[in-house]
């Protein structure tokens, strides 16, 4: 006897629409646009990508660019991840106020940010007169770029492990101590564990933020060849020279070392969800 099966309803109302939507939408916003990036650079010989590549000021704005940005990132998952845990754990006066200027930097125009940044890391400015008198120049150095980057990154840090960190059972620490369990210990092995793909997420997030960055960055970095030059600004100035080619090749890199590095993040991540997914 045949047996009849009756498609299950979709959860979804139109999914073959909106999943055609979804994927038409990809395809024009993201897919078309990266092809076109790689087709322009292969307008170029592979002597003149060649020589773009190991170029020293491009050498030079790649170590800078995806260094501050990795430092920048790692810097936020320390600090972000305490600011998260004071504002998720204390009840303390203004707090609403702290919580709200999390979501500064995504609000702020990034050149607002970086002129007003510049302001204060000027050797005149409120913050780089401090260190002036012991010879430390913060505006127009690596310095200056690194603390642009810390400040266009934390809120993505923050708002990415607060959430978890609500959801937390406090009673698993209460446990923990229960068992004997030190305050690091339970810090370390219990706490950590289960926040781990959030802060993963958080930092891939930063990173991805600070290797783009523009805005807030060419104000404080001074923009000298080869030694506070990003490469979003190389790319810049190959736009301006109306060398398209070259400006493509420069954005063709930088997506293929971020894209490998985000991959590395979020292979760490799925093995982290398997790993300490039940912790």
């Amino acid at each position: 006897m045949t047996r009849i099966r009756f498609r299950e309803p979709s959860i979804i109302p139109g999914f073959r629409l909106t999943f055609g939507f979804t994927i038409l939408y990809l395809f024009l916003i993201v897919i078309v646009p990266i092809v076109g990036l790689y087709m322009k650079t292969f307008e170029l010989d592979w002597p003149s990508f060649w020589r773009i590549l190991t170029g020293s000021r491009f050498q030079a704005a790649l170590k800078l660019s995806f260094g501050a940005s990795l430092l920048a990132a790692l810097f936020n998952v320390v600090i972000g991840l305490l600011i998260a845990w004071v504002i998720v754990r204390y009840r303390f006066f203004a707090r609403r106020l702290v919580d709200a200027i999390i979501d500064l930097p995504f609000a702020l125009p990034t050149a607002v940010a970086g002129i007003a940044l510049t302001a204060l890391y000027v050797p005149q400015g409120w913050i780089g007169r401090l260190f002036s008198p012991y010879g430390i120049t913060i505006a127009y150095t690596p310095l200056g770029i690194w603390i642009a980057l810390v400040f266009i990154g934390l809120p993505f840090v923050v708002r990415t492990v607060q959430p978890v960190l609500e959801d937390f059972n406090a009673e698993v620490e209460e446990a923990a101590a229960t068992l004997g369990a030190s305050r690091l210990t339970t810090i370390v092995r219990v706490i950590l564990p289960a926040l781990l793909p959030a802060i993963l997420t958080g930092f891939s997030l930063a990173f991805a933020r600070a290797v783009g960055e523009y805005g807030s960055v060419i104000f404080i970095a001074g923009n000298i060849p080869r030694q506070t030059e990003i490469l979003p600004l190389l790319i810049v100035f190959r736009l301006e020279e109306r060398d398209y080619a070259a400006a493509s090749a420069i954005a063709a890199i930088m997506l293929t070392v971020s894209f490998l590095i985000l991959l590395l993040v979020n292979l760490i991540q799925s093995w982290s969800n398997r790993r300490f997914g039940n912790v």
